[in-house]
């Protein structure tokens, strides 16, 4: 099992309705995540800045995420929560998030 950080910014004046479409997130997406071996998979909100954690089980990250972002219905998710979402440095083109370099664990 591997463990991922990200982060990226929240905008401001797009904070509650982000906050909405996480209280209702589609079936879809949630089963296209599990599909790609993403188990535990949290959001924190501190202010403006998003933090993602998930736990990876699978043997290919990059193919299951890459499964995940071909995923018509994750495609249509995302339509609705990018624009909420403002890219922070060290963010890739395509992607909302910056990874996080892990400083510590307890098991």
């Amino acid at each position: 099992m591997q463990r991922f950080g990200t982060v990226t910014r929240v905008r401001p004046e797009l904070r509650t309705r982000y906050l909405e479409l996480h209280r209702h997130v589609p079936a879809a997406v949630e089963a296209a995540l599990t599909r790609a071996n993403i188990r535990n998979y949290t959001i924190f909100v501190h202010g403006d800045l998003l933090f993602g954690y998930y736990e990876y089980i699978g043997a290919s990250h990059a193919g299951d995420v890459a499964q995940i972002a071909a995923d018509e219905a994750t495609q249509v998710w995302w339509t609705s929560t990018d624009p909420c979402q403002e890219q922070l440095p060290g963010a890739t083109a395509d992607s909302m998030w910056s990874p996080m370099t892990e400083a510590w664990h307890l098991d």
